[in-house]
């Protein structure tokens, strides 16, 4: 069986974060193609053009796991109707300086939860649209924005409404059969599938 390695993002820089719940439910559902790892970004400085020339060795091990990855899965809050600061900030400095994008022809999906009834919608639209700069190749459907709430994902990497748990199922089975198309056609140089 074809495995792909998946770094994942989690938006929040919170210990009790909804979308770090979310995202253990994501990766109980998935495939088991799909070997996951998270690419952790709040010990990133904030990013200056100034560092360009010489990158600090946060951000150099930030770049060096998404290009270990063969796909990336963003799992994020919404703050203030866009992306959280910290994200923004850690896609900054992959796909910096310019010409040494991280993202170029990436595999990538987004999601989101929230406690509010949008679920992230506007956080996951200001995200596409960064993420369509920085050429990643995104899943665009199906769409995902969950409202989040303790009765519905009780932890663990559960969740216990049979509905829920087989959309979040069926949209990491399109994540994986993305992957799989995307890298047919654009595969990452030197991440070959294993």
């Amino acid at each position: 069986m074809t495995t792909y390695k998946v770094g994942y993002f989690i938006g929040s820089l919170s210990s009790t974060s909804v979308n770090r719940e979310l995202s253990q439910v994501l990766i109980r559902l998935a495939p088991e193609e799909l070997e996951f790892t998270e690419i952790p970004i709040g010990n990133l400085p904030l990013y200056s053009p100034d560092h360009d020339a010489n990158y600090p060795p946060e951000a150099v091990a930030l770049k060096d796991a998404i290009h270990r990855s063969q796909a990336i899965l963003f799992v994020t809050p919404e703050y203030n109707r866009s992306i959280p600061g910290a994200l923004k900030n850690a896609i900054d400095w992959a796909s910096r300086p310019w010409g040494k994008n991280a993202f170029d022809h990436i595999p990538a999906a987004v999601i989101g939860a929230s406690i509010g009834q949008i679920g992230t919608a506007l956080a996951q639209q200001a995200l596409r649209g960064v993420l369509s700069f920085c050429n990643a190749r995104q899943m665009t459907a199906p769409e995902a924005y969950i409202q989040f709430n303790k009765t519905l994902f009780p932890g663990n990497g559960e969740v216990v409404d049979d509905a829920v748990r087989t959309f979040l199922a069926d949209f990491m089975g399109e994540f994986r059969d993305h992957i799989v198309r995307v890298l047919s056609v654009l595969p990452r140089q030197g991440h070959g599938a294993q």
